[in-house]
């Protein structure tokens, strides 16, 4: 191949090659957290003027420190490194720079649909009567939710469909870009709540909560569900955000607007991937200014914790730095030991539904292990390995194909069949209802194929981690990607 792939990987830019460029262009800016702040190429006032003179103009434009991305708050436009750097070039020119992508056809259409789904949806206070209210509110277990809260975020209820429906506004100008229906379902004595997004989840970038935000605001606590950022405000008072995602992802994306905090508390959840998630979000969003809520019986989820009657303010104030000291002594360590002892079953890991036997050998998959697969060629260890990640995947782990040995159309088509469970080239008019289902699963493919250059892939690795939050990498197949040249060396 001459040409570069168009899907390969993005080159890597570091910190110290930004802020050299941004100085050589004249480009003020300063130190965040996760970005850097400098005045936006895309607003209207400072398009026309030189970057320098836009120094006294608001910083609204965020460069992303690890992948060089950014994204103006203003406007909403976005791009990579190259496309700033492009854009720098144009402005020299005196080019006005592009607008943003906002207005895709995807979009729009989503938007629009979310619009339609909102003007027939009630606003809760507003039922029929009040025991519909009640039971509604009873229904998805937030009958300690005051009407005031539900208004105040704009929560409303769609009949038809029994969905509790959360808004996502636009930052820039409050117009509705997309919407979340949250349904119930009862399973025996538990409740599982089922979701649904407008647009679909990877395009779904909604900070919940965050028209209510002040510009004074210093102080804030994350919450990976939607209701819980309603207990959280009801209950303490304090600024909360859900992320779109839950603990699935934190995309960065997210984290310009999540720079004007200068503490953060993660309150994710109620189990230990919840802590996990919390761990790996403080990375991203600087250790310094983040303390995690630790999952425990007299600290569940936020939710819950307002069913319960708890004092918040004392469950928030018991929040742990996220940045751990060099050495520590075992007082400092005594929580989570007895966290670990209490959870036996969650430390094991996230067991696999369909294989008993696996969860006998190997408890479940847990984050920093790594598990060899052999056998003979033609043994079935590419489809056993594609049902395994399946599974995993289809709970919320998010996975990372690596295949050197087929192409990623054959093995995409695989997993696709063992998704559906059934024989889909007999029945082709099923393949669309099916590929939707599969295509929202956290589910991503390195572009590689036969032998690669080792730190190529792992840089690619590293890249996926911080943009997507994977937890769960493949790598299929190990003498295929290091090629027939190391066979000799120790494997």
């Amino acid at each position: 191949d001459v040409l570069p792939s168009p899907e390969g990987p993005a080159p890597s830019v570091s910190i110290t090659e930004i802020r050299q460029y941004l100085r050589a262009h004249d480009i003020p800016f300063h130190d965040g957290y996760s970005c850097l702040h400098t005045p936006s190429l895309f607003t209207a006032a400072n398009a026309d003027q030189p970057p320098q003179a836009a120094a006294s103009a608001p910083y609204t434009l965020f460069i992303d420190k690890t992948t060089g991305s950014f994204l103006c708050t203003a406007t909403l436009a976005e791009g990579t490194w190259q496309d700033f750097q492009a854009n720098v070039e144009l402005r020299h020119r005196g080019i006005p720079p592009a607008t943003s992508q906002e207005t895709e056809e995807d979009m729009r259409q989503a938007s629009e649909d979310a619009r339609c789904i909102w003007d027939r949806a009630l606003p809760l206070w507003e039922l029929l009567d009040e025991e519909e209210t009640n039971k509604t509110k009873a229904m998805f277990g937030i009958s300690l939710v005051s009407n005031a809260t539900l208004k105040r975020f704009g929560v409303r209820y769609l009949r038809t469909a029994k969905s509790l429906v959360f808004p996502w506004f636009s930052p820039r100008n409050a117009t509705l870009k997309g919407l979340k229906l949250v349904r119930v379902e009862k399973k025996g004595n538990t409740i599982a709540y089922l979701e649904e997004t407008l647009p679909r989840i990877d395009s779904y970038h909604n900070l919940f909560g965050l028209p209510l935000i002040g510009s004074r605001d210093t102080e804030l606590v994350l919450t990976g569900w939607e209701l819980d950022a309603l207990a959280l405000h009801q209950a303490a008072g304090v600024a909360s955000l859900a992320l779109p995602r839950g603990t699935t992802c934190l995309p960065p994306s997210l984290l310009p607007y999540l720079e004007q905090f200068k503490r953060i508390t993660l309150w994710l959840g109620d189990d230990l991937r919840s802590w996990e998630a919390a761990k790996l979000f403080a990375r991203k969003l600087s250790l310094k200014r983040c303390s995690l809520v630790r999952p425990g019986n007299l600290q569940p989820r936020p939710l819950e914790a307002l069913n319960q009657g708890l004092n918040f303010t004392k469950i928030l104030r018991a929040a742990l730095p996220a940045s751990h000291k060099s050495i520590i002594s075992f007082r400092q360590l005594r929580e989570e030991v007895f966290g670990e002892l209490a959870n036996t079953e969650q430390v094991a890991g996230i067991k696999w539904m369909r294989f008993p036997e696996l969860n006998k050998l190997l408890k479940g998959h847990r984050r920093g292990e790594l598990t060899v697969f052999t056998g003979p060629t033609g043994s079935g260890k590419t489809t056993f390995i594609s049902e395994y990640a399946l599974d995993l995947c289809m709970q919320g782990v998010c996975t990372l194909w690596g295949s050197f040995e087929i192409n990623n159309v054959r093995l995409a088509k695989i997993m696709l069949t063992q998704f559906a469970g059934r024989r889909l080239e007999d029945q082709l008019e099923l393949y669309d209802e099916w590929a939707d289902r599969f295509e929202d699963l956290p589910l991503y493919f390195m572009t590689f194929h036969g032998q690669q250059n080792i730190k190529t892939v792992i840089d690619t690795m590293q890249h996926a981690v911080y943009m997507y939050d994977i937890t769960h990498v493949i790598i299929d197949n190990l003498q295929f990607m290091m090629g027939q040249d190391h066979l000799s060396v120790d494997r």
